[in-house]
């Protein structure tokens, strides 16, 4: 089973929805979730805000800490998940923001990229968690680890939670 199934399944399971902000990926992730039949159940949509101001205007993330570090930073990241989360009304966002190459963006080198989630609030991952990449190979590869790793991000988070609950439900032991 791919990432994009299990992450799928562990959201139906719950009755949770998704959505995603892409950057450097460009609908990938989008196009990796879709792939999966059923998906509809739980992914609510994408925005593929390949451009500075899209991520500003679209997606609600700070015009200040844009032009104080440009797109390529880990709080972008994390904004970008959470303004996918509230636009479009999930429960869980996902990001991709980075370099690609094949030159240097933000004064960031080619591979730097972050992957965030944003979940309810409830779960503990209300706040957010951002993954810092160091990727190698071409353009087409970083894309793809990128896809793979906020897919990841996101499968951690939600297996994380499960056994919280199932702890709580079992009497915290």
């Amino acid at each position: 089973m791919t990432e994009a199934a299990r992450v799928l399944a562990l959201l139906a399971e719950r009755g949770h929805t998704l959505a995603a902000a892409e950057s450097l990926t460009g609908g990938l992730v989008a196009a990796e979730l879709t792939g999966v039949p059923g998906a509809s159940a739980s992914f609510r949509g994408s925005v593929t805000a390949y451009a500075t101001d899209v991520k500003r205007e679209l997606l609600g993330v700070d015009a200040a800490l844009l032009a104080e570090r440009g797109a390529v930073d880990p709080e972008v990241a994390l904004q970008m998940a959470a303004g996918a989360r509230a636009r479009l009304g999930a429960d869980w966002g996902i990001s991709t923001t980075g370099v690609a190459g094949p030159e240097p963006q933000d004064g960031q080198p080619v591979g730097t990229v972050y992957v965030a989630v944003a979940g309810p609030a409830a779960t503990g991952a209300g706040a957010g968690k951002v993954v810092s990449l160091r990727l190698n190979g071409d353009r087409a590869d970083i894309r793809r680890e990128s896809v793979r790793s906020v897919l990841e991000l996101l499968l951690e988070e939600l297996s994380g939670n499960a056994r919280a609950q199932d702890t709580e439900h079992n009497g915290g032991n």
